[in-house]
């Protein structure tokens, strides 16, 4: 099709229906296999009789961006970011109009006006800062109200990886949630999520919220230890997803010191694991029992590594976990020390009391023992 064809077309609307240069050239700028519809529809009011009345479908909303455009580059101007993307909201009446145009007139296989409307802005914007487009999975995303002239942001998240040393007892290993929000983010905690950064959670999460910026922090354990056991060795591995990042081009120290918490080789990662992470743990379990215990009893536990320990949760689900090394030496008359490495999700103090946990020590030494305290000396991956 050429222009000289779709001119009588062009005459025909605009004799009805004053339409801007923009809105004019996006009903056949497709057709003629032009990238700018806003030439195509100056050229085509050269062509026909150019009318001055504000344009039908969008109101010449598409001739005055610039408002928008100085919102997107203040709102974002604090992030870092190297690909966007915009969408948009806009008057139901618009979209109605253009629909009524186009339906009208017969065009099909063209642009939406909100379409138009989003690319024009992500054109002004790119030329303003070199930045690139990417509609799949952009560092930023841009939402334009025109509804109520406001813009809004999403920052894509952030993916980190590392482990912790917990060398000091009476830290908890999760934070509390906020009470007011439930852990969604609000006013009252910063959008955080938690009230406190008083746990290991807290305290990873404090650090790189004053490094990355952000919003909520979800995090993904690797296994879990009690307010009153330490993590020592390499420490407890860990994956992090930072929501809404102002930053996302940092380098971490190698080793990070938040109080009694360690961060260890804290590194950016391109996605979240999707199954569960499997591990094995070394544990020291320091166990007291009701009964004096002898020596020679004690070899009775070297029958757990013969059979996997069955694990049976409330829920009815039921596992089996592999104690590969045990190690015991006996520390008082009712104390013993215990040293294993075992598969990850073994249920330590469950494990000790034989609370639906089978063989449990207390089952094997026939007395009833009690987990006082059990730390982990190691953590590896599989």
């Amino acid at each position: 099709m050429t222009i000289q064809e779709i001119t009588p077309i062009a005459n025909k609307i605009l004799k009805d229906y004053p339409l801007c240069d923009s809105c004019l050239g996006r009903l056949f700028s497709k057709k003629l296999n032009l990238a700018s519809n806003k030439l195509l529809g100056k050229k085509l009011k050269k062509l026909t009789d150019p009318s001055l009345k504000k344009c039908f479908i969008c109101k010449n909303l598409l001739d005055n961006l610039v408002f928008y455009l100085k919102l997107m580059l203040e709102s974002s101007s604090k992030y870092d970011f190297s690909t966007m993307v915009v969408g948009a909201l806009i008057k139901p009446s618009i979209v109605d109009r253009d629909d009524y145009i186009r339906s009208k007139y017969k065009l099909m296989g063209i642009d939406s006006v909100k379409t138009d409307i989003t690319k024009e802005l992500g054109k002004q914007f790119i030329k303003k800062t070199n930045k690139i487009i990417n509609f799949l999975n952009p560092d930023l995303s841009f939402t334009i109200n025109f509804k109520d002239e406001s813009c809004q942001l999403r920052s894509r998240p952030i993916m980190l990886h590392g482990r912790y040393n917990k060398l000091d007892r009476g830290l908890s290993q999760k934070q509390k949630q906020c009470v007011n929000c439930m852990g969604k983010g609000c006013r009252e905690c910063n959008f955080h999520g938690i009230a406190e950064f008083d746990s290991v959670e807290g305290k990873i999460s404090e650090f790189l919220f004053n490094k990355f910026g952000g919003t909520t922090a979800k995090f993904t354990w690797v296994g879990g230890e009690d307010k009153s056991s330490l993590v020592l060795g390499s420490g407890r591995p860990f994956f992090i997803k930072i929501q809404n990042p102002l930053k996302r081009n940092l380098s971490l120290p190698r080793k990070i010191m938040s109080d009694s918490v360690i961060i260890n080789n804290c590194k950016m990662i391109s996605e979240h694991p999707k199954i569960p992470i499997k591990f094995n743990s070394t544990v020291e379990l320091n166990i007291s029992t009701e009964n004096e215990i002898l020596s020679t009893s004690l070899k009775k536990l070297k029958s757990i590594q013969s059979n996997p320990v069955v694990v049976y949760e409330k829920t009815g689900k039921r596992s089996e976990k592999t104690v590969s090394i045990l190690k015991y030496k006996k520390t008082g008359k009712n104390h013993f020390t215990l040293f294993i490495k075992a598969e990850g999700g073994l249920p330590v103090k469950r494990f000790v009391i034989g609370d639906d946990v089978n063989p449990g020590i207390s089952q094997i030494l026939n007395d009833k023992c009690t987990c006082i305290s059990f730390d982990f000396l190691e953590i590896e991956l599989k």
